[in-house]
């Protein structure tokens, strides 16, 4: 199993439009970070979790030529714009499935309800084959498990593939899931800043939750110019945690 970090920022990237603050005047390629996404090569099988409005730079950076699935955490901007951007998959390879609770494919039909209303005689419309989650599914034989969890009071969810699991935008996680997440290999989850957030995982509290779940590793993402410098903030964590950046990849055997 391959994962990409495609995008390792909040809603605005860093560097954040007209900010002066000194993480955004960074010169370290890890400072700098789009919208959060991930690739995951599970076997040959490419699979992306959220698109949103670097979704299309995304794909050409990573030099991704192929989706076999989309799976939505939740139905937020930065995690959702890109949909559009499934086009040239669309054209090469046919209908893209996605996978989201229902909530999140209501909001989808109403942001792009040229994508969901089934007239098929518009050559550029891509085409999705809806998918909804109502419990643990499967993607070419490979089982996937959603992990209920809050952003802010908003539900989303997390998913479990075999020995990997991937939250992002996470405050709390409902208290009877923590036993889909025993035995992992590699934990990501956000650490959005230093300081307390109504709706994200601080720094702190992140780490207490990484402790809590025990992977063999953890990877924080989702970060935003508040949290510091990617040096400095490395240096700070403990030995088996580690901040992503856009573009890291790593593998899981």
């Amino acid at each position: 199993m391959k994962i990409n970090f495609l995008g390792t920022g909040t809603s605005q990237g860093i560097p954040v439009i007209g900010s002066n603050h000194p993480v955004c005047l960074s010169t370290d390629k890890r400072d700098k970070r789009l919208r959060t996404s991930l690739l995951l090569d599970w076997n040959g099988d490419k699979i992306i979790i959220d698109c949103g409005p670097d979704f299309r730079y995304q794909m050409l950076r990573s030099e991704c030529s192929k989706i076999d699935a989309i799976l939505f955490t939740h139905e937020h901007n930065d995690h959702v714009s890109g949909l559009d951007d499934v086009r040239p998959f669309y054209f090469k390879f046919g209908t893209i499935p996605i996978y989201a609770e229902r909530r999140v494919l209501n909001s989808l039909e109403e942001r792009f309800p040229y994508i969901f209303n089934n007239i098929k005689n518009i050559p550029s419309v891509p085409s999705v084959k809806i998918k909804e989650i109502n419990g643990q599914f499967a993607i070419k034989n490979k089982i996937v498990i959603p992990v209920r969890a809050f952003h802010g009071e908003l539900p989303i969810l997390g998913y479990r593939f075999a020995d990997f699991a991937y939250f992002t935008d996470v405050k709390t996680i409902e208290e009877t899931e923590f036993k889909k997440l025993k035995n992992l290999e590699v934990l990501v989850i956000n650490a959005l800043r230093i300081e307390e957030h109504r709706s994200h995982l601080n720094l702190e509290d992140a780490i207490a939750l990484i402790q809590r779940i025990n992977p063999k590793k953890a990877y924080l993402t989702h970060v935003s110019h508040k949290l510091g410098f990617h040096k400095e903030i490395q240096r700070s964590l403990p030995k088996n945690i580690f901040l992503s950046y856009d573009g890291l990849e790593i593998e899981i055997n």
